[in-house]
This record gives C-alpha cells, sequence and structure tokens, in this order.
C-alpha cells in the first residue's frame, strides 16, 4: 500500500492554494472561497493499492468544478464516494442538484462534469474506486450517481469509510491486498442489500456495527440510562444484533461495565486528575464506592488506591491483558480482511 501525505501549511500563504491545485494534478479546479492570497492551509492523506484509494482530507472553504475541459485534459473515469464531517456538500452532476449534509455520503462520476457549488471549512473522508477494479458493483454505483444517500445501508457505508479512515494508517501491507475485496462486498451490501451481499459482507458489517456500539458506550460512560436500549437507539442496531455482537464480551452489562472500569483506571492514572476514588465511582454510575473497589480489583489485580498510588511515582501501571474471549469473532480489522 503507497501511503502519501500533502500539506500547504509550510508554503507562503500565496503559493498555497496553487500548490493545493498542483497535488490534485488538474482532477478539479478548486476555488476557494477567499482571496487566494489569504492562504489556502489544507492537508490531504492517502492510501493507494491498485484500483482504489482512500483519502482524508481538510481544506478551507470552497468550490470545486470538473468541466469539460477538465475532464478532456485528464479524462480519469474513477468513480468517487465523500464524506463530508462538518459541512453540507452543494453538488450539481448529470442535471441533478443534492444537498448531502455532514455524515451524508453521495457517490458520483470523475467521467461526468461536477459541480460541488458550496463547501465550507471542511474535513472529509473520499474513496476512489477504479472502473476496472469495480466491475461487479458497477451497476449499483452508477444507480447512485448524484444521490444524496440516506438509507440505512448508507449510513452503515459512512460508518465503514470512518472505520477505514482509522485503520488504514496502521494496517499491515498483507492485509492491505485483501481491502479491494473487502471495500467491494461492503459497498454492495450497503448499496444493495440481498441476502448473499451480505452474508458475504458479515465481518465488515459486524465489525462496523461493534465500532458504533463503542462509540456509543464511550459518549455515555457517565449516563446512568446507560443499557441495551440506549444502545440500539444510539447505534442503529437492534436488541437481537446487540446481544449477538457483544455476546463474546460477556454480554453488554458485562462490556459496558469493563468500558467504565477501563476509564476509571484512566483517570486515576492520571496525576491531574484530583477527585477521589468515591467519586470517580459516582461518575461512573457505580452503585458505591465500595462495589467499584470490588469491581475494579477483579479486572486490574490491583486496588483503585493502588493505581493512584503507583501513578504519583511517575510510572503508571499498564493496562492488564485484555481476556480471552471467542475466537470465530473478529476482534480488528485486520481479521475481517482476513476472513474474506
Amino acid at each position: 500500500m503507497l501511503a502519501e501525505s500533502f500539506v500547504t501549511h509550510s508554503l507562503p500563504k500565496s503559493q498555497q492554494l496553487g500548490a493545493w491545485r498542483a497535488w490534485y494534478d488538474t482532477i478539479f479546479d478548486v476555488t476557494p472561497a477567499l482571496s487566494a492570497e489569504e492562504g489556502f492551509t489544507a492537508t490531504n492523506s492517502t492510501w493507494t493499492i491498485p484500483g482504489l484509494t482512500l483519502s482524508s482530507v481538510a481544506s478551507p472553504a470552497n468550490t470545486v468544478n470538473r468541466t469539460k475541459t477538465v475532464i478532456r485534459n485528464n479524462p480519469v473515469d474513477h468513480w468517487v464516494i465523500t464524506l463530508s464531517k462538518r459541512s453540507v456538500s452543494d453538488v450539481a452532476t448529470r442535471g441533478f442538484s443534492l444537498e448531502a449534509p455532514p455524515g451524508t455520503p453521495f457517490v458520483i462520476s470523475l467521467a461526468d462534469e461536477v459541480a460541488i457549488r458550496r463547501r465550507e471549512h471542511d474535513e472529509r473522508m473520499q474513496i476512489l474506486l477504479a472502473r476496472d477494479s469495480f466491475e461487479t458493483i458497477a451497476p449499483l454505483l452508477d444507480a447512485a450517481r448524484g444521490i444524496s444517500l440516506t438509507t440505512p445501508g448508507a449510513r452503515m457505508m459512512a460508518d465503514y469509510l470512518l472505520l477505514l479512515e482509522k485503520n488504514l494508517p496502521a494496517l499491515p501491507p498483507e492485509d492491505a491486498e485483501r481491502l479491494k475485496n473487502a471495500v467491494q462486498a461492503m459497498l454492495a451490501a450497503c448499496l444493495a442489500p440481498t441476502a448473499e451481499g451480505v452474508a458475504v459482507a458479515k465481518d465488515q458489517i459486524r465489525l462496523t456495527l461493534m465500532e458504533r456500539v463503542r462509540q456509543a458506550v464511550r459518549r455515555n460512560l457517565q449516563s446512568p440510562s446507560l443499557g441495551p436500549d440506549k444502545l440500539c437507539r444510539e447505534a442503529a442496531t437492534s436488541r437481537s444484533q446487540l446481544y449477538r455482537l457483544l455476546e463474546s464480551e460477556g454480554g453488554v452489562a458485562n462490556y459496558i461495565q469493563r468500558r467504565r472500569l477501563s476509564e476509571a483506571f484512566s483517570m486515576l492514572c492520571d496525576v491531574a486528575n484530583n477527585r477521589s476514588i468515591g467519586k470517580v465511582a459516582e461518575m461512573l454510575c457505580f452503585a458505591d464506592a465500595s462495589t467499584f473497589a470490588r469491581a475494579f480489583r477483579r479486572e486490574f489485580g490491583m486496588s483503585p488506591s493502588d493505581v493512584r498510588a503507583i501513578s504519583a511515582t511517575g510510572v503508571p501501571p499498564a493496562l492488564a491483558p485484555k481476556r480471552p474471549t471467542a475466537t470465530d469473532v473478529p476482534r480488528t480489522f485486520s481479521d475481517c480482511l482476513r476472513a474474506l
């Protein structure tokens, strides 16, 4: 896998926009909302395997055009799936207009004229797919062009793109070779769900759902109402699916408690955190300090006061190794790629 990064920050302001345009090599004509003399500080990180590129971008407000002239100068015809994190994308292509809110993916083809008429300061994830490498799902991608994708499958796709962005920098080279098939299976399952397609992408779907659950738990560690109902709502999954996801973790309640204990461990390791152990237990919704201390010792083999005392020496204790779980459940992104 080829990893590249480009930033304009170190350049003189008057040169930043020109450098950014050159980086894109005439694929798009970029026009900033402000004068080019005011600078265009932007970053782009890409990860490429044959036929597929993932791109993580942060840039100031701008408009983007791919006109007939631009297409003639650079006739690449990849599909592009874009997920903006902060900005509405106002897009015109193929005679259609769409507004994609933050977190809503949309598909364009670089074979078409495209105008992104408004984009505020934004961070976004894009995946570029070569037509020759994704012929199997070509009809699905063509059918999705110029549409703001808001179905449950599209939300799953958005979460999967964010999961790719999170995991790619540390992905072992041997797993990168499996990435194209994994992405193709997941996109097929999201764009046109069928029993067969979902079965092929089951490990990708499971990992994406698990990431949703993990984030929902993280957001609600201090909420007394955190439980199956809240997790189902925030992770957009059914109760039965939630139970299956967390079966290898000992169930929903056990998973939540272990995440709370891990958060408590981090808080007690932080020498700048002067909250009492009882207050930490209360914040993380334990019934009382004694219940918290017993659970903490079972999980880490030491008491909360031991962790605080050791941390005060300047060498915080390491978390105990994770308990073994069922081996047939993918635990990491790489596990899912190996399952294909």
